[in-house]
């Protein structure tokens, strides 16, 4: 190894991939526990809660926070305890050695102690046009682009949660949104599906997929197909707004860590993977409740855990 090579290595007790809620309350329980961790960012800063426009259901705020305000405070608290944020992101790990070899694009690191918190990546609905009209009316971020749908008439894909907050969020801009869900009932909670539905700028296509995304220059329609019937028809609309669920950012570790068949990391009650030393939590590791709280809480157990772990190694 070159001189250059080892100056680029920097030798670590805990690295956290990711700064989601997740990432960000290991990084507060780790530096808490003097461990100095090391949270590289990824692509996304403060995971995908930081494109809510508004987070109604986490503790301590009554009326409401706003997503990135709260990714902001939660960096805050971490640093403010020593923790170290660095705006890089990861593109090959070894966990097959300990201590564990981590490459970013600028820097390589070996830390004793990995916590996994890269989170999910909205799914994609893998229909012509769809690629190509990305920036162009097609969208999966109602907070980055909302405001460019202006007394337009806009479609949003999808039945849950996210699908109905996000459609609540861009009546504020929109002239009509349609909610395209391929049942004939919503998953959203009760109460999401009682303001969508007093809503009047809000209308519903049930038992309906889109099977293509039309325009010129920009989104001009969508191509739909009736599930039950088979019945096709072009809707005209200037925006698709795609809410369908998300897939785990597991790429990096597929062959070194046991995965689902959905591929979401396996953890146990500890957030231990199968490699010692390697803990995962957050949206990675959980396909079920997908709640800010319930990643920020999978966060501090993770690092709890790879506090104790750092411990027995000193110990031995």
């Amino acid at each position: 190894m070159s001189i250059q090579n080892e100056k680029q290595l920097e030798k670590r007790n805990l690295v956290i991939l990711g700064c989601g809620p997740a990432g960000l309350s290991a990084a507060l329980y780790g530096a808490r526990a003097d461990l100095e961790p090391l949270v590289l960012t990824g692509m996304i800063l403060h995971g995908q809660a930081s494109t809510t426009e508004m987070i109604e259901n986490y503790p301590g705020f009554p009326e409401g926070i706003n997503g990135p305000e709260l990714g902001q405070l939660f960096q805050a608290q971490a640093e403010h305890f020593g923790a170290e944020v660095e705006m890089d992101q990861a593109i090959k790990v070894d966990l097959e050695n300990s201590p564990f070899t981590i490459e970013t694009y600028g820097k390589k690191y070996k830390a004793k102690s990995l916590i996994i918190t890269t989170g999910a990546t909205h799914r994609k609905l893998g229909v012509p046009g769809e690629k190509e009209f990305v920036g162009k009316g097609v969208s999966y971020c109602c907070t980055c682009d909302g405001w460019f749908f202006k007394e337009k008439d806009i479609v949003v894909v999808g039945g849950g949660d996210s699908a109905l907050e996000e459609t609540l969020f861009l009546t504020r801009f929109a002239n009509t949104v349609t909610v395209i869900h391929r049942r004939d009932e919503l998953r959203a909670g009760a109460i999401l599906q009682k303001r969508a539905f007093s809503n009047p700028k809000v209308r519903f296509l049930w038992d309906t997929v889109v099977t293509e995304i039309m325009g010129d220059d920009a989104v001009n329609a969508v191509k739909l197909e009736n599930v039950k019937t088979g019945e096709e028809a072009i809707h005209k609309t200037s925006g698709v707004f795609i809410f369908i669920g998300h897939d785990p950012n597991t790429e990096l570790f597929k062959g070194q860590i046991e995965l689902d068949e959905t591929g979401y990391i396996v953890v146990d009650k500890y957030m231990e993977t199968s490699v010692q030393g390697v803990f995962a939590a957050g949206e990675v590791a959980d396909p079920h409740f997908r709640q800010v709280i319930t990643s920020a809480g999978m966060g501090a157990a993770a690092a709890i855990r790879a506090t104790r772990f750092l411990e027995e190694l000193e110990e031995n």
